[in-house]
């Protein structure tokens, strides 16, 4: 019999982001920086508004795959605030990555861009979050990267 791995759809974070900062090339690729500005959360479980600070840090490798680690929280509609890092991979095709950062649209679909979040809370409600594995599937887009998060089963 062959292992299967399950899933369950929670909530999609939208982030609304702000203008790219770089450190330029560190050698190993580009180091940008790109500030999460606010947002939401929706869900069946869990809804609520991304917190108007927080970054996601990149470096972009000279291939163009893009790895990032974003730092943020969200406030739920309830009150209890959650923590988030979220790790992750975006590749694809260079041309439609170069339009991404040129802020042009280009079809999710084309794009590989996946993640890990991770939260953390001390709100007795939301802590299951903290004792599960989650991935996420997302989508880059001018002002905001869409994340619909999955809970590992």
């Amino acid at each position: 019999m062959e292992p299967v791995l399950q899933t369950r759809y929670v909530f999609t974070i939208t982030a609304h982001i702000g203008s790219v900062t770089s450190a330029g090339d560190i050698g190993t690729g580009v180091r940008r920086i790109v500030p999460i500005t606010g947002g939401e959360v929706k869900g069946k479980d869990v809804n609520g508004k991304v917190c108007a600070f927080g970054a996601d840090f990149q470096i972009i490798r000279p291939n163009e795959l893009i790895e990032l680690e974003a730092k943020y929280a969200f406030q739920t509609d309830d009150g209890a605030v959650i923590y988030v890092e979220n790790r992750g991979i975006r590749f694809g095709p260079v041309e439609l990555l170069q339009r991404l950062k040129r802020g042009e649209p280009v079809d999710p679909k084309l794009i590989y861009f996946r993640t890990a979040p991770k939260f953390e809370t001390g709100a007795e409600k939301y802590r299951w979050l903290m004792e599960s594995l989650f991935v996420g599937s997302a989508a880059r887009h001018a002002d905001r990267v869409v994340i619909d998060v999955h809970q590992v089963l």
